[in-house]
């Protein structure tokens, strides 16, 4: 008698595949990782690390191989092992056709059609409500604050190795925290004033919006992004997992970023945003998950490890803590924080999200400042 059960497609099977092995490697690095970081041993700690660095950049290329959609599959009810393609012009025939002669889809889109596709999220983002997105934008903060959450509680628990190998710990700082922040917030649809800085403009300089919609996008989400930071710090210090090791650190750090000149503030949070939004802006061009988590990854942590300004995780604690240090016994003042932190590095993000990034696509693939018979 045969059994009910019906065995999943090959092709089903396949595509689980693909989404789990890169998983499983990473999972089986990691913990290959740990069991070599566990020994008491500073220097042997110190090795591993540099062994793990270097392990990840030869892991790279497997990795992005086997999350690529290049090729990827599609589940049919009768599905021969591949199927003829037509030669008719209309056909997709440069297309790879794979089982069930569904055509590929390709993970990553085309330069132009990724402006196009920041344009339309970008007139999405502008025709919302204030209170939908206030909302999202407290969401957003909430996201962004747990990244710097894990950045403090991971990389800046490091003395040790911050002492012996700076550049690495930077590294790690950057690489863990708010990289996995910026990935839930695109995910779920947050609104995060830094990356809005640069799809609302694009979609007001071809048209798509008004300017009164950027200013009400720009200053919900500003609200939002700053409630929900704020809450999340205050949470966080409440929490009590934060430990006592980091907390001078993280005071000398907030104190230190509200002593910078305007011009040197400003200047930061231009290089930071101009990152930000670029991982923003290639991940809305990556259809998998998989690939927008590579998009945002790279950028978000080395905006980290070169200890740039962000004004949304400012808020929280930008590589350490600033609302957070005042928590922990910084000596400065609310107004310290947003006349000589905030204030310059919010505009210098402004000027990072509208012009460094969306002013260049703009005018290559957009139509910005064209005249109006062109």
């Amino acid at each position: 008698m045969k059994s009910s059960h019906t065995p999943l497609p090959r092709v089903i099977t396949c595509e689980i595949s693909c989404h789990l092995s890169p998983l499983v490697t990473s999972l089986f690095v990691l913990l290959f990782c740990f069991m070599h970081t566990i020994k008491p041993n500073r220097p042997k700690l110190i090795y591993s690390l540099q062994r793990m660095v270097s392990f990840r950049s030869s892991l790279l290329p497997c990795f992005l191989a086997t999350t690529s959609y290049a090729f990827a599959i599609k589940p049919h009810a009768q599905s021969p092992a591949f199927t003829h393609r037509s030669n008719s012009p209309s056909s997709t025939s440069s297309i790879p056709m794979m089982s069930g002669g569904s055509t590929a889809t390709l993970d990553l889109k085309a330069p132009a059609a990724i402006y196009d596709g920041a344009v339309a999220a970008g007139a999405a983002k502008a025709s919302a409500s204030w209170a939908k997105i206030f909302k999202l934008g407290v969401a957003a903060g909430c996201h962004i604050g747990f990244g710097s959450y894990l950045a403090i509680t991971v990389g800046g628990a490091c003395p040790q190795l911050a002492e012996a190998n700076p550049g690495l710990q930077k590294i790690i700082f950057g690489a863990f925290g708010l990289p996995f922040g910026l990935i839930m917030t695109l995910v779920t649809g947050g609104e995060l004033f830094t990356g809005n800085t640069a799809l609302v403009t694009a979609a007001v300089m071809e048209g798509k919006t008004t300017k009164a919609d950027l200013v009400k996008n720009w200053l919900s989400s500003y609200a939002g992004n700053f409630v929900g930071s704020i809450l999340l710090a205050y949470l966080a210090y409440r929490s009590g997992t934060l430990g006592n090791a980091p907390a001078s650190i993280g005071v000398a750090i907030a104190t230190a970023k509200c002593s910078l000149s305007f011009e040197t503030a400003f200047v930061r949070g231009i290089l930071c945003n101009w990152l930000v939004c670029m991982a923003v802006y290639m991940a809305s061009g990556c259809a998998s998950l998989a690939g927008k988590m590579v998009a945002v990854w790279f950028p978000i942590s080395a905006f980290v490890a070169l200890g740039l300004d962000h004004s949304v995780a400012n808020m929280f604690i930008q590589l350490k803590q600033i609302p957070l240090g005042m928590l922990r016994g910084a000596q400065i003042t609310v107004g310290d924080f947003i006349v000589k932190n905030l204030i310059p590095v919010t505009l210098g993000n402004i000027v990072g999200g509208a012009l460094c990034v969306m002013g260049i696509y703009g005018t290559a693939f957009g139509k910005w400042f064209a005249s109006q018979d062109e």
